[in-house]
This record gives C-alpha cells, sequence and structure tokens, in this order.
C-alpha cells in the first residue's frame, strides 16, 4: 500500500510539479478573490448532503431542507423522517439525515447553541480530530468547512481532484481519496489551497472529465498518465 504522505526524495519534484500544475490553471482560469467567510455549520451540513450526488442535487436538497426548516432550531427539533423527506432528492437521504441530526445535537450539547463559529479558533489538527469522530464527517468534509469558512489554507479533495491528481502523477495511482487528500497537503504551494482547489475543479468539470476528457485541450497531455487520450477535437480528420 502506498505511503500517505510523500517521502523527502519524492516531495521536492512533486513539489515542483505541483506548482507547475497550479501555475498553468491560474494562466487558464485568472486569480480568484476569496469571497467572504461563511457559516462552518451550514458548511458541514451542505458537504454531508453533497456526499454521492452531484452539486445540481446536492443544492436542490439544502433549499428543500431550509424550506421546510428555515432555522436549525426547528432542524433539531424535527424527527429525522421528516428531515429524510425533505433531503430525499439528494440521495442516502436516511443515512444523512441521521448525521445531520446527530451533528446538531452534539452542538448544542457542546456549545450550548447552533453554532460552530469555535471552529475559527481550531487548528487544522483540533478540528479533525473533534469532527471526524462522528459519522458522516469525514476529512472532505472538515476541510471543505476549513477552507470554506474558516480561512484555513488547506486542501479537500473532491471527486474530480482525486482523478486529475492521479491522472498527473502527483498522487499515487492506488491511494484512496483520504489518502490522497493527506497526500496533497504537503505538496500545495502555501497560501494557494483555496484557488488550486477551485481550479482543479473547474479544470475536471469542462476538460478533464470522467469520461471522454478533452485531452486536446489539455495542456498536461504530455505528463499526463491517462491511457485514452484523444488529441484530435471532434470533426477534425486525424493525422
Amino acid at each position: 500500500m502506498a505511503n500517505k504522505r510523500p517521502n523527502t526524495k519524492q516531495t521536492k519534484e512533486l513539489k515542483r510539479k505541483t506548482a507547475v500544475v497550479a501555475r498553468r490553471l491560474k494562466k487558464r482560469f485568472g486569480s480568484l478573490e476569496r469571497p467572504g467567510l461563511g457559516d462552518p455549520l451550514e458548511s458541514m451540513i451542505v458537504t454531508i448532503l453533497s456526499q454521492n450526488t452531484n452539486d445540481v442535487n446536492r443544492d436542490r436538497a439544502y433549499r428543500s431542507l431550509r424550506n421546510a426548516f428555515p432555522t436549525w432550531e426547528l432542524m433539531l427539533e424535527a424527527p429525522p423522517s421528516r428531515i429524510a423527506r425533505a433531503i430525499r432528492v439528494g440521495g442516502l437521504s436516511k443515512q444523512k439525515s441521521k448525521y445531520i441530526k446527530d451533528l446538531l445535537k452534539w452542538v448544542k450539547q457542546t456549545y450550548g447553541k447552533l453554532s460552530l463559529d469555535a471552529m475559527r479558533d481550531m487548528t487544522v489538527e483540533e478540528a479533525m480530530q473533534v469532527f471526524t469522530q462522528h459519522k458522516g464527517i469525514g476529512l472532505k468534509t472538515v476541510y471543505v468547512t476549513l477552507v470554506f469558512t474558516c480561512g484555513k489554507d488547506v486542501f479537500p479533495v473532491d471527486t474530480h481532484i482525486y482523478r486529475i491528481v492521479r491522472r498527473l502523477g502527483l498522487a499515487p495511482e492506488k491511494l484512496s481519496r483520504d489518502g490522497v487528500t493527506e497526500w496533497m497537503q504537503v505538496l500545495i504551494p502555501k497560501g494557494r489551497a483555496f484557488e488550486f482547489h477551485i481550479h482543479l475543479i473547474r479544470f475536471g468539470r469542462e476538460v478533464c472529465k470522467a469520461r471522454r476528457p478533452l485531452c486536446y485541450d489539455c495542456p498536461f497531455t504530455r505528463t499526463c498518465r491517462y491511457t485514452e487520450k484523444t488529441l484530435t477535437p471532434p470533426g477534425n480528420p486525424t493525422r
């Protein structure tokens, strides 16, 4: 099994390669301004809803959830079955409703109010220790919340990023998503995690797709490990 952190010899070269990918994507998509920090509790619940579904259904599920329960207090008081009905469009509603209900209960018991603002003052290590003990909350959920609502320089790995960094040889092919998440933390240029995260997701949606990637529009074709490259745009004769 591959290690979850690159060794000293690997780190120098992989950092260089990662920096090159980050620069090229920035040149392609432009610089990004970090938006204002959002609500950590909302971010965590939205990320739970994102599990095993697409962004459209995640957003539909969250809108339905907030229409049914305009306040966190109403959501906390509701039985999981009502929460499940509200988020059915997002899939796995029974499991996710339990994760959400359990999280809200824990937040109320721990902080005396339905707020995770205390998370902003935690170190990354503290946040990981506190939140990953909860069922349904893994590395990605905590990292997304930390980077988007706490301003931390951490790098969440979603399905697009997981695919791309392995295709580009930045992470081992056989490493799990959580393993890739840990692996990539030491490779990202300091202060660039948020921008690189967003750029890679956009690149995955527009170019480096899971099926039929647009290899002819990719700046990394020569170093990519993908074995079924299509280098000719549709409609162009093959040379």
